[in-house]
């Protein structure tokens, strides 16, 4: 009987862990103070930040493209940030994600009524327009690029970051 016990107990702690392992990744709340955590976990890394909407035309053309950047860069530290301006639907953003193959990043969702406050800790200079993406370099100096970035113009700079180190 204990043996019997055991073994079912192994199995559904097997299960348990597969699962686990299986459950898709989850959106994390983009929030007051949320931008102060995401430079600090990632100083001295390459990082890029991505900021985009599932209602954004250029957003839906970029995100495959930044999916294969992140895909042959791993030594870049990707994060997507979505920054919709209409109350967003997790399941069609992270199906975007999943699309674009960017789901194993870290990927947030604006999660505060006051947008403003948000952009405003970001960049006080920021209207909100987007795409938008952030090259952070390891020292923490942050190149910004309004609009859709250049695939061109990520890879020179993920060559100077790798070059520096």
């Amino acid at each position: 009987m204990r043996r019997r016990f055991a073994r079912i107990l192994g199995l559904c702690i097997l299960v348990a862990s597969a699962t686990a392992l299986a459950a898709p990744p989850t959106l994390k709340p983009f929030e007051r103070g949320s931008w102060q955590g995401v430079l600090k976990g990632h100083t001295g890394r390459p990082t890029l930040v991505h900021f985009w909407g599932v209602t954004c035309g250029p957003c839906k053309v970029e995100l495959p493209l930044l999916g294969r950047f992140a895909k042959e860069h791993p030594e870049i530290d990707v994060v997507t940030i979505s920054a919709d301006l209409v109350p967003n639907l997790p399941a069609a953003t992270q199906s975007m994600l999943d699309k674009a193959g960017l789901s194993s990043t870290e990927n947030f969702v604006f999660n505060d009524g006051f947008v403003e406050r948000l952009r405003f800790e970001i960049d006080p200079a920021w209207q909100g327009d987007i795409p938008r993406t952030m090259l952070i370099s390891p020292e923490g100096t942050i190149t910004t690029i309004e609009g859709s970035a250049e695939i061109a113009d990520l890879e020179k700079w993920s060559a100077q970051q790798l070059s520096k180190h």
